[in-house]
């Protein structure tokens, strides 16, 4: 049931993130304090931020959907989101510079999704 419940909520954050951030590239460089300045930095924000997290979004929608997909899922969120949160958390102590909010609140949205992604794996 907590994968279900993770695979859902994950899904349709990062669903709804995805759409935004698709629709608005300069919505996610606005918030991590980036710099659009080429055609290709729209794009690759465009793509990564945008296209990529939506089709996590989706695939984690219909994991949720579809029991035989669960542990793929989960394992989806426990590797991909755990590394996500470790180069985040890298990046971040090597920076010559202090993060803020948002470097901060999506570490721990990324720990918190891959330590329950790891419990629910652990459960099944």
């Amino acid at each position: 049931m907590l994968g279900k419940i993770l695979l859902v909520v994950s899904g349709l954050i990062f669903t709804g993130y995805g759409t935004a951030c698709l629709m608005n590239p300069q919505l996610p460089a606005d918030l991590a304090g980036l710099a659009i300045v080429s055609g290709d930095g729209f794009a690759e924000l465009g793509a990564m931020y945008g296209g990529l997290q939506l089709g996590v979004g989706l695939f984690c929608l219909l994991c949720a959907a579809l029991p035989v997909y669960t542990r793929p899922g989960l394992t989806l969120l426990c590797m991909g989101i755990g590394c996500l949160a470790l180069a985040r958390l890298v990046s971040a102590w090597d920076a010559d510079w202090m993060v803020g909010g948002y470097t901060w609140g999506a570490l721990a949205y990324e720990v918190v999704t891959a330590v329950l992604a790891g419990v629910a794996l652990r459960r099944d």
